[in-house]
């Protein structure tokens, strides 16, 4: 009877999903993630989805969904994030994403997902953090670095996160692409304390070329720091996806 009642509600979640499908929004989808078979791609608008798990979350049995793993489409994977991210108890949360993380098979799954309640719990989190960047998976590595960007280049900012992170070693593209982000960011934050690391080249050489290409494109950082910048470029290295 259980598994009656879980199959009836995961169906519904499948044939809501179809309706909200957008089919050019699908082939654009799909050329933005080259690693995942494109046939799981359903075609949904961010906004659309993102409303849709609000009405998912406001049944109790969306926790039915989230217990049935893994998921067949792409879509299901970011509203199975989304759902954590509705989650107000932090151990609660932390649960589900690390349950979650063995499935997260791709970048946009993987950088949609920035729970709220995390902003409450910053040393908690922390720990956690360390212990996701010592994982094998591909994508805990992006989002532990990804919440070391969202959460701690701010008011809770310490030296040591940029040290941690300028420590990683990936012949990963995804990883390396999330350390660039991390550190044109903290450029853009932490001026005088990440210009450091790009001027002590302590980042690997695709890495380092990479935030400074993505410091450059930023609309934050001003002009006369982005010249600078352009100077600190080094011969470059060629890291395929």
């Amino acid at each position: 009877m259980g598994h009656t009642i879980i199959n009836n509600f995961n169906q519904y979640i499948i044939e809501e999903l179809f309706n909200l499908q957008d089919l050019k929004y699908r082939e654009f989808q799909a050329s933005l993630i080259p690693n995942i078979n494109p046939e799981t791609i359903i075609g949904i608008r961010t906004p659309l989805l993102r409303k849709f798990s609000k009405e998912v979350f406001k049944n109790l049995e969306y926790k039915k969904f989230l217990d049935v793993l893994p998921h067949k489409y792409y879509e299901e994977n970011n509203l199975h994030g989304f759902l954590i991210e509705h989650i107000s108890n932090y151990d609660e949360t932390i649960y589900r994403l690390e349950k979650f993380f063995p499935y997260i098979d791709n970048w946009a799954t993987c950088d949609s997902i920035s729970p709220k309640i995390f902003k409450k719990y910053p040393q908690e989190l922390f720990t956690k953090i360390k212990e996701w960047l010592n994982l094998r998976h591909i994508y805990a590595i992006r989002f532990a670095i990804k919440m070391l960007m969202t959460f701690y280049l701010d008011t809770n900012f310490s030296e040591e996160y940029l040290q941690m992170v300028s420590k990683i070693r990936s012949d990963n593209y995804y990883i390396n692409m999330m350390i660039a982000w991390y550190f044109a960011t903290a450029l853009s934050k932490q001026y005088s304390a990440a210009i450091k690391y790009i001027e002590g080249k302590t980042l690997d050489t695709w890495v380092h070329n990479k935030t400074i290409q993505k410091a450059v494109e930023s609309h934050r950082i001003e002009k006369n720091i982005k010249d600078y910048l352009r100077t600190l470029k080094v011969k470059n290295e060629i890291l395929s996806i």
